[in-house]
C-alpha cells in the first residue's frame, strides 16, 4: 500500500508555512526597540527646540527692552523749541512740578529690595511736538507717537509676573501699563552723578541708588543711568525638576542672565562751558 502524501497536499502545506511564534516575538521586540528609539529622539528634539526657542526669545527681550529704555531715557528733558522761540522756552517752563518731579526736573526713580526682590523704577519726562507739519514725530516708551503736542512721563517697572512695563502719562493722563518685554526677574537702576559741583564739567564721579540721589539732592546732577536687567535663563534647570535637553542644573548654569547698559542723558553730556 502506498502511504506517501500526495504531491498536491505537500505543495499546499509548504505554501501555507509562516513565521513561528518565536520569530514573531523577536520581530515585535525589534519593532518596540525601534519605536522607543524614535520616540526618545523626537522627545529630545522637542526639548532642544524648546531651549533654543527660549534662548531666541531671551535675545529678543534683551534687545527690545534695552533699545526702548535707551531711547526713552536719552530723551529725558527733550522738547522742541517753537519757531519763533518764545522768551521762556526752558525746561522750567516746559516741565512744571508734578508728583515726584519738581519744576524743571526730568528724571526721578525709586529703589527697593535687593537681588531677586529688586523693585527699582525709573521715570523720565520729555515732550513731543506731534506728527503734524512742523512736528518732530518723537516716539514714546511704547513705540507710539502723538499727533498733537504732548508732554510725556514714561515710567519703567517690573511687575510680579516678570514683565518689564512702561506706564505712559500723556498731558497728565496715565494710561494702563504696557508690557515691552517678558521674562524679566528684576531690574536694578543706578544713577551716574557729579557730586562735586565745583568741577564745572558734566562728568560722572559716582553711581548712586535713587535713595542716595534723593538724599544728596543730586537729581539735577544726573548725567547717566546704569540699567541692569536680569532675565530667566532658559538653560537653567531647577533642583528637583527634570532637565530638558540642553539645560544644566546649578552651579553649571545660573538661574538668571543679567545685561547692563549705561545710558547717557542727551541734555547732560559733554563739557559744561
Amino acid at each position: 500500500m502506498n502511504t506517501a502524501f500526495p504531491h498536491s497536499l505537500i505543495t499546499r502545506r509548504t505554501a501555507q508555512a509562516g513565521f513561528t511564534l518565536v520569530e514573531l516575538m523577536i520581530a515585535v521586540l525589534i519593532g518596540l526597540f525601534l519605536v522607543g528609539g524614535l520616540l526618545t529622539l523626537t522627545s529630545a528634539m522637542k526639548r532642544t527646540g524648546a531651549v533654543e526657542g527660549g534662548l531666541s526669545q531671551l535675545h529678543d527681550n534683551e534687545r527690545v527692552a534695552l533699545s526702548l529704555m535707551t531711547e526713552t531715557i536719552q530723551s529725558s528733558g527733550y522738547f522742541q523749541i517753537p519757531s519763533p522761540p518764545p522768551a521762556n522756552a526752558t525746561a522750567a517752563s516746559m516741565f512744571s512740578a508734578t508728583g515726584a518731579f519738581v519744576v524743571g526736573q526730568t528724571i526721578v526713580g525709586t529703589d527697593g529690595g535687593s537681588g531677586s526682590a529688586q523693585t527699582d523704577t525709573v521715570s523720565v519726562r520729555y515732550a513731543s511736538a506731534g506728527t503734524s507739519p512742523g512736528g518732530d514725530g518723537t516716539i514714546n516708551c511704547i513705540g507710539g507717537t502723538s499727533v498733537a503736542a504732548a508732554n510725556w512721563i514714561a515710567q519703567f517697572q517690573v511687575n510680579g509676573s516678570g514683565n518689564l512695563q512702561c506706564v505712559l502719562t500723556t498731558n497728565g493722563m496715565a494710561a494702563p501699563a504696557v508690557t515691552v518685554a517678558t521674562g524679566v526677574q528684576y531690574m536694578s537702576i543706578l544713577y551716574g552723578v557729579q557730586t562735586n559741583a565745583a568741577a564745572g564739567t558734566y562728568s560722572v564721579d559716582t553711581y548712586l541708588t535713587a535713595t542716595q540721589v534723593t538724599a544728596g539732592n543730586y537729581w539735577p546732577n544726573v548725567i547717566s543711568v546704569l540699567v541692569t536687567l536680569s532675565f530667566q535663563n532658559p538653560m537653567y534647570c531647577a533642583a528637583g525638576t527634570a532637565c530638558l535637553a540642553g539645560q544644566q542644573p546649578a552651579p553649571l548654569q545660573p538661574a538668571t542672565i543679567s545685561v547692563s547698559r549705561a545710558i547717557a542723558l542727551m541734555n547732560r553730556t559733554g563739557v559744561n562751558t
